[in-house]
């Protein structure tokens, strides 16, 4: 299900569309609309390109809606162009609206790193650029130290060799994409698969994670 923004969505503002859509369809199934039984929350993760993100949390039970977008910049209503090919600050990321009864935020954190290469500085799998670091995006003291907890767990696991490098940043404004970026796997399945095909990105989480994927 995918729930209409404005340009510019913040974190409040996606929300309360979100939650106002639930409560909508509640009513117009005959369901209890108490508010306080579906309320939705959001989180912001930067992996990568957004296509790849956006198909990955789409997968999760709980999960109700992701939005493809710009964040952590300081240009504002960025391009495409202006993310990918100028100086902006600005990460790829993705909205995920989820209702905290069935995942929880833990789940949802832990679930992106398993998705990724946390030790890449540089970008993510063929991605290279700033654009494409990845960043948890945190909106409360709570999400923050869910975020910092996990990193440091990932960290003494003893995994990986090199030190985990993916940032834990406060989140600001996040700017929905341009249309065609929304849904791209569901729109273009053909180029879709064949750009995560030979980019690599299944492949390379495999050999990071093992069974730890899911």
């Amino acid at each position: 299900m995918k729930l209409s923004s404005s340009y510019a969505v913040p974190l409040v503002a996606g929300l309360a569309a979100a939650s106002a859509s639930f409560i909508a369809t509640a009513v117009a199934q005959g369901a209890p609309t108490d508010t306080a039984a579906i309320e939705l929350k959001t989180a912001v993760f930067a992996g990568g390109c957004f296509w790849c993100v956006e198909s990955d949390f789409d997968k999760v039970d709980g999960v109700v809606a992701t939005i493809s977008g710009y964040t952590g910049g300081t240009v504002e209503n960025p391009t495409y162009k202006q993310v990918t090919y100028k100086d902006t600050g600005h990460l790829e990321a993705v909205e995920v609206t989820y209702d905290p009864s069935v995942v929880s935020y833990e789940e949802l954190v832990s679930y992106f790193f398993r998705h990724i290469d946390p030790t890449d500085a540089d970008g993510q799998f063929c991605d290279t650029g700033d654009s494409y670091r990845t960043a948890v995006f945190v909106g409360s003291l709570e999400e923050l130290a869910v975020a910092r907890d996990e990193v440091a767990e990932i960290n003494q696991s003893g995994r990986f060799e090199a030190p985990i490098v993916t940032e834990v940043r406060d989140l600001g404004t996040f700017y929905q994409a341009e249309d065609y970026h929304q849904d791209y796997y569901l729109k273009n399945p053909v180029k879709y698969q064949y750009y995560r095909t030979a980019c690599g990105r299944d492949k390379t989480v495999k050999a990071l994670w093992g069974d730890a994927e899911s």
